[in-house]
């Protein structure tokens, strides 16, 4: 028998399952991820499910939530954006500015207009001077140009230019998406670029591990719609993978539940990911994945992401209430078991007679920096004090400039705080034991306390009450996720106005005149490793079940192995003039007078493509499958008028195995 190894890197855990298509989940495991490293937290699982004497292999899938928690978090390389005749004002629209933060922005003539002429000649020399003073400063290039998806010609031409000058990976806007809308591609592709060198480091590392256990299987990974595409196209375009890990668990929830018509939950260390699965199949974003704020030009599914789970850091919002998320923070009971050493800092922050804001708090590393002289010269600072370990935030902030510094390094994913988390409830309370209990009590202690002097509730010092307020706040919380999900699916995604009355109903108080009460109209399949704690509660006061199947701590791991190779391209046919008629393709632009022409020739360049990205993503064979849209409007003096046709392809078929 050949088996399938699925793993998932989640912000929390690295899972993995051993699978095979007839007998389902046969094995499977979780280890800590280990954000400094991502391959080691999967050697480990991996170890845990091959054994000594691994089975034969055919397939090896990955999902991952490492796109989505970087954008969720705001974390990622420094990068380029080139937006190729476009203004200064493009800046302002889609996001665009508040995705780019403090990177540059290079401005160069050139780009086409909708037809896919040219509209001016690439100023090359322009580009080179600033790639050139830009070259060490930046991890990646995002390339845009002006019509790109009608003609790519100059986006084609200046990633060469840059590529050829810096050496730095380059991603072009046309490569990512076939859509109209500038601005938009140009944030896909900053986001894409941005997250190149993480996509790098995870994919490398797993592809190691694997050779150095000798399994030759091909290694695919999840996309954001749950299909599957081989390692070298994620490389590629890494933005795709943003929804990974929902994806997966959809995938995997539906193999699980054996349920066709639901909404599923997967909770994580880092984010809430809800979706719904229709007919047996995930629901897409027809306007592509949105994380954040942040609108992308990505085919996912339709997801509803919320920065709440296990480790979500507890604050004080605008309103001086306590939530929590949407950053993550590594659990006091998770930073004790791994640095003994914290224990007695906290013991000492208990014993003082006076209390600090920041008691119960630290700061860490979160991954290796190969080149710490990258770093500005105070960040650098702040880099070396955490070089020995993690460090109390209290003594750390006293240090000059190290507050703002800290804020910068932890934006850029390399530092993380530590806290109390509800994972550290769940072990004050009994209800989660893995990790060290005695921190997740002291931790306690602390936050409450100071919680205590906020809200004048002497209640709080006592730790199990605290621990238990904050498993409320993520029942409410949880339980308001999967609302807002369900009212955005039935077209209502305003709630502001019923926003106290919908967070009466979950609130679980019985007390009151207005007593209101929700339903939804689906179960809810929960998965995830804290599903158990939460969703029974948040379910129950929504009046739907929580199915939580066998393995669902797993999920993502199995729908990382179970999806299809699925690539699709569009075919855009447009008007030139009054008489002729534009196929806008990669190949370049085809011109004809006759509509059936155009439509054949559309045809043909779709599947050819559609054919060759499916083969390319590493489907044993292939189907094709066309859909036209032609739009037509009635003439002046009767008739038809031709207006637009989009041809699309879609190339399916299931991973190529090993022999």
């Amino acid at each position: 028998m050949r088996f399938r190894l699925g793993i998932d890197t989640g912000g929390t855990y690295t899972d993995a399952v051993l699978y095979t298509p007839a007998e389902g989940v046969v094995r499977a495991a979780k280890s800590l991820t280990t954000k400094h490293d991502l391959a080691l937290g999967v050697a480990e699982a991996v170890a845990q499910v091959l054994g000594e004497a691994p089975p034969p292999v055919e397939l090896v899938g990955l999902s991952t939530t490492l796109a989505t928690n970087a954008l969720v978090e705001g974390h990622g390389g420094p990068v380029a954006l080139v937006l190729i005749g476009f203004g200064p004002d493009a800046l302002e629209r889609a996001d665009l500015k508040e995705a780019l933060r403090s990177d540059p922005a290079i401005f160069v003539a050139g780009g086409h207009d909708a037809s896919g002429s040219e509209q001016a000649p690439l100023d090359e020399a322009a580009l080179l001077a600033e790639a050139g003073r830009l070259a060490g400063q930046v991890d990646a290039f995002a390339v845009t140009g002006h019509f790109a998806v009608r003609n790519p010609a100059h986006e084609r031409r200046a990633a060469r230019l840059l590529a050829e000058a810096t050496g730095r990976p380059v991603t072009c806007s046309h490569e990512l998406t076939a859509r109209l809308d500038g601005t938009r591609r140009a944030l896909t592709t900053l986001l894409n670029a941005r997250l190149i060198g993480d996509i790098h480091r995870l994919v490398g590392g797993v592809q190691d591990l694997l050779a150095s256990r000798g399994i030759t299987a091909p290694l695919m990974v999840t996309k954001g719609d749950g299909s599957l595409v081989t390692a070298a196209t994620a490389l590629q375009r890494p933005v795709e993978t943003i929804l990974s890990g929902p994806a997966a668990s959809v995938v995997g929830a539906a193999k699980l539940s054996g349920l066709s018509d639901t909404l599923v939950s997967d909770i994580g260390g880092t984010t809430t990911d809800i979706a719904f699965l229709r007919g047996g199949r995930p629901e897409l974003d027809a306007a592509g994945a949105k994380v954040g704020r942040f609108r992308t030009m990505v085919e996912a599914i339709a997801v509803h992401t919320v920065g709440l789970g296990g480790d979500s850091e507890l604050r004080r919002d605008e309103h001086r209430r306590l939530v929590l998320g949407p950053r993550r923070a590594v659990p006091l009971s998770l930073l004790a078991h791994q640095h003994p050493a914290v224990l007695k800092e906290l013991e000492t922050q208990l014993a003082r007679p006076f209390w600090r804001p920041l008691d119960g708090m630290f700061a860490l590393r979160l991954r290796a920096l190969p080149d710490p002289a990258v770093l500005p010269r105070l960040q650098r600072e702040v880099w070396e004090w955490l070089g020995e370990g993690p460090m109390a935030l209290d003594e750390l902030c006293e240090r000059r400039h190290a507050d703002r510094q800290l804020t910068r390094l932890i934006d850029r994913g390399l530092v993380i705080r530590s806290a109390f988390t509800p994972s550290d409830a769940a072990h004050v309370l009994g209800l989660q034991g893995n990790w060290n209990r005695e921190a997740a009590v002291l931790g306690a202690r602390l936050r409450g306390r100071l919680e205590s002097l906020v809200d004048k509730d002497e209640g709080l010092e006592d730790p199990e009450n605290f621990a238990r307020l904050v498993m409320e706040l993520a029942t409410r919380q949880t339980a308001l996720a999967l609302l807002g999900a369900a009212c955005a699916e039935d077209g209502l995604p305003d709630q502001t106005a019923a926003a106290p009355l919908l967070e009466r109903a979950v609130s679980g108080q019985t007390g009151g005149l207005v007593r209101p009460q929700v339903t939804l109209g689906l179960p809810v399949v929960a998965i995830g490793a804290p599903a158990r704690l939460l969703y029974p509660e948040a379910c129950a006061r929504l009046g739907t079940a929580a199915v939580i199947p066998p393995f669902a701590e797993v999920s993502n791991a199995l729908g990382a192995v179970a999806g299809d190779v699925i690539q699709q391209v569009q075919v855009t046919i447009g008007r030139i003039g009054q008489d002729r008629l534009r196929v806008h393709g990669a190949g370049g632009p085809f011109d004809t007078l006759v509509l059936a022409d155009a439509l054949a020739h559309a045809r043909l360049e779709a599947e050819r493509q559609a054919r060759a990205r499916a083969l390319a993503a590493g489907a044993g064979e292939v189907a094709i499958s066309l859909d036209e849209q032609v739009t037509m409007v009635d003439g002046i003096e009767g008739g038809s008028i031709f207006v637009e046709a989009v041809v699309t392809a879609t190339a399916s078929g299931r991973p190529g195995l090993a022999a």
